[in-house]
């Protein structure tokens, strides 16, 4: 396989604020489990160092959750909290800029994909804006707004955290069915307070982390929002069912302190909606006129869904499609997922035109940091 169309759109500089970038290649987040009792170790530093000695522009760490009781959904996750857990980041840090990158934490909250039988020993439940799983099930009492209120405070904690040990932006995870998104969306969000209502109306607890991560931080500190339309328990899913809707959704988050928009889909050639070839980040980026994030199968052949198909992976694709549209400012960064996972020199291949030398993506990759 070999890339015909010049990657050099890739390899341009990036600025927006104090976050300065050598090229337009991010690391996206993917939950890896590798830090017992939620400490990130050695190999976690070393498996993050490899991305940026091959020409990563920046990485987003797996998500780390903030201190709740019920932020994790399973076992290994890392905490973004605690001494012994925030020196390990520390070191993921310092491991990261030796190698020349830079490096932002997710900070997240499984809300009620957190599964009781995960904990067995625990007495903690699960959270949610009402309580709902993503299927419309009770799980929990509805969070009160005194336990809203600590949830806020506990992002910006983390967030105050992470610029303390030196990491140079945050990224608040808004996406994929956990808890802020769970207060985005109509299926589990019934509230009838503030927190609750219309689509403009379910933003509010996001704007309040936002905006209290923006004071946590700073003026100056880069801040990076995830969101998706889609859900784990329907890929369909939309927020926002046109661009208008989109632009209502997107106007209180911009305001509130977002600089960076990271618009999650699961293949980035897809058009968001008809008439128009724009994906979720395109739109997201004309719609607030803040830099986009695209993410989504890069340089693979395959959905990340396919992981769930037995024996399933991802063979090296082309990314002539991802060039075109970087070029003509249809977003403004690319996230690369599943084909980083396997291959910590992908970024370097490309640069350096050496395609031929691309691995292709195995479910067998999950359970290694290499």
């Amino acid at each position: 396989m070999t890339i015909s169309k010049t990657a050099a759109a890739l390899f341009k500089p990036f600025e927006e604020g104090n976050l300065k970038l050598e090229n337009r290649i991010v690391m996206a987040p993917m939950t890896r489990s590798f830090s017992p009792n939620g400490v990130p170790g050695p190999d976690v530093a070393g498996y993050y160092r490899r991305r940026a000695e091959n020409a990563v522009g920046l990485i987003i760490t797996e998500g780390t959750v903030i201190n709740h009781p019920a932020a994790a959904a399973d076992h290994g996750i890392p905490h973004f909290y605690g001494k012994e857990a925030l020196d390990g980041w520390s070191r993921v840090v310092q491991e990261v800029h030796q190698a020349g990158g830079k490096i932002a934490p997710q900070i997240w909250h499984t809300g009620t994909a957190r599964d009781r039988k995960t904990f067995p020993d625990s007495n903690v439940d699960p959270i949610g804006p009402s309580g709902l799983s993503l299927t419309g099930e009770k799980v929990s009492e509805p969070l009160t707004a005194e336990e809203i209120s600590g949830l806020v405070q506990a992002y910006a904690q983390a967030a105050a955290d992470a610029k303390r040990i030196g990491f140079d932006a945050v990224e608040i995870h808004g996406a994929h069915g956990y808890l802020i998104d769970q207060f985005f969306w109509d299926v589990t969000n019934k509230r009838t307070d503030k927190y609750g209502g219309d689509l403009v109306g379910r933003t509010r607890f996001a704007v309040e982390v936002i905006e209290a991560v923006r004071t946590a931080v700073g003026p100056d500190f880069p801040i990076i929002f995830r969101f998706s339309q889609w859900k784990p328990v329907n890929y369909g899913a939309k927020l926002a069912a046109n661009p208008e809707g989109l632009e209502r959704f997107l106007a209180p988050l911009s305001a509130a302190g977002v600089d960076i928009f990271h618009a999650s889909t699961r293949r980035f050639w897809e058009p968001e909606f008809e008439g128009a070839d724009l994906n979720l980040a395109g739109w997201t980026q004309k719609l607030t006129g803040k830099p986009a994030i695209t993410v989504g199968s890069v340089g693979l052949d395959s959905v990340f869904t396919s992981l769930f198909e037995e024996g399933k992976g991802g063979q090296a694709a082309g990314i002539d499609n991802l060039i075109e549209r970087l070029e003509r400012g249809e977003f403004d960064l690319v996230a690369v997922g599943r084909a980083l996972l396997t291959d910590p020199a992908w970024a370097a291949k490309i640069r350096d035109e050496r395609t031929d030398e691309l691995q292709p993506f195995t479910r067998e990759a999950l359970g290694t940091l290499s």
